[in-house]
């Protein structure tokens, strides 16, 4: 058996990396160290790549006349496995989860273990078609993995109104518009359900996305994980517009959340923007989801509804160079005229510290967040103010 080990801080992927390896060593089956565990098989036409990470967590929320809530768990538990199958071009990814939170456990009410089961397919090195179960291509920020975060977690604007994940087939097109402005079209075709279901009704859901590179491409595709621990050497900007439309759906949120008691549709449209400059970086984003029919009602008259309205979220951050990041966020998210009687709108005022230990795959990170929540006056209940502390390290290869 054979080894080579590679500077994690390189940009070759695993493919990449594995075909430099030099001809002495196809004899056998090698493997790489350094952006997970790579296998090769000796005949060069099977390659998996191992990657595992873990989020351990403890928070404290202090809620204005109740019991302080603790927070104590492994957050995120994932196994993730990639690479390709008889030719680089046809490549997969498979990516399972173990943690209640992250199976989906109290809305599914079984162990929802499949987050990622994809086969892709390059036809060209601008086109990519791809089939299975994974994120749609919605909102920046849940398009980055969770271990790429620069706060301890996505914002609540993200979790109420992102699209998540699905099964469908996707494409993906990227090209040079002129001189070094750039960009991704992307779009997919799912369910509309969510993860792992069974089947489906007639209604799809339809996502589309594009992403505007004015000031030329990302280094190390920096525009996919946040803060700016490359130090990029010049301005760079990313401008994505997104939206869904999801037609009969059965969850609350689409493709999450809870059983409605009738289905729906509902349109969600999305924008973001990222900046990046020596060590800078800011990042902004607008959902905001409508439903002809929000309300949902049982034989009972019990209601369940969609969450319609607008979520505001907006973060900047500066990294220092022994590795320590500020960052501070504010988050809006406001409910729709068919629901604000129901639920709050809610402000969070959050401040951030990481200490990056081998970047993303290695940090501790410490937020703590000021929720205001504002409900109706003919809700009948009173504001409330309440605060947030978290911990939480997290370990990754």
């Amino acid at each position: 058996m054979a080894q080579i080990i590679v500077d994690p801080e390189e940009e070759n992927d695993t493919t990449q990396i594995m075909q430099a390896i030099p001809l002495a060593f196809s004899q056998v089956p090698y493997f790489t160290y350094g952006q997970g565990l790579g296998i090769m098989s000796p005949d060069s036409l099977f390659l998996m790549n191992i990657r595992f990470r873990m989020q351990n967590r403890a928070g404290f929320t202090f809620t204005e006349g109740e019991n302080t809530q603790i927070e104590a768990r492994v957050r995120r538990l994932r196994l993730r496995f990639d690479g390709f199958v008889y030719s680089p071009r046809l490549s997969y990814v498979i990516q399972l989860s173990f943690s209640r939170g992250d199976m989906d456990w109290d809305n599914t009410e079984f162990p929802n273990v499949i987050r990622d089961a994809m086969i892709f397919y390059r036809i060209s090195p601008k086109l990519i078609l791809g089939m299975g179960q994974t994120k749609l291509p919605g909102n920046r920020q849940r398009v980055n993995s969770s271990g790429d975060l620069q706060f301890v977690d996505r914002s609540i604007v993200n979790a109420t109104l992102n699209v998540d994940r699905d099964f469908g087939i996707q494409a993906t097109y990227s090209d040079r518009l002129f001189s070094n402005f750039y960009y991704v079209l992307r779009g997919a075709i799912s369910s509309g359900e969510g993860r792992n279901i069974i089947a489906t009704d007639g209604g799809l859901s339809y996502t589309g996305r594009v992403e505007l590179l004015p000031l030329g491409r990302f280094e190390r595709f920096g525009d996919y994980f946040e803060g700016d621990l490359i130090r990029e050497r010049t301005p760079k900007v990313s401008i994505g517009i997104s939206s869904s439309q999801n037609n009969n759906t059965l969850r609350t949120g689409g493709q999450i959340g809870t059983l409605l008691y009738e289905p729906t549709d509902m349109s969600t449209y999305m924008t973001d923007w990222l900046l990046k400059y020596q060590g800078f970086a800011f990042a902004s984003e607008f959902l905001y989801r409508t439903s002809p029919m929000a309300l949902t009602y049982n034989e009972e008259g019990n209601v369940r509804y969609v969450y319609t309205g607008l979520g505001q979220n907006y973060q900047a951050s500066y990294i220092f160079y022994n590795d320590v990041e500020i960052a501070g966020r504010y988050t809006n998210l406001a409910p729709g005229s068919e629901i604000n009687a129901m639920t709050p709108t809610i402000e969070h005022y959050t401040l951030g510290v990481t200490k990056y230990l081998k970047g993303h795959r290695v940090k501790i990170q410490s937020d703590l967040t000021y929720e205001n929540r504002i409900f109706d006056p003919a809700a009948g209940r009173l504001n409330n103010n309440n605060w947030q502390l978290r911990f939480q390290v997290e370990l990754g290869i």
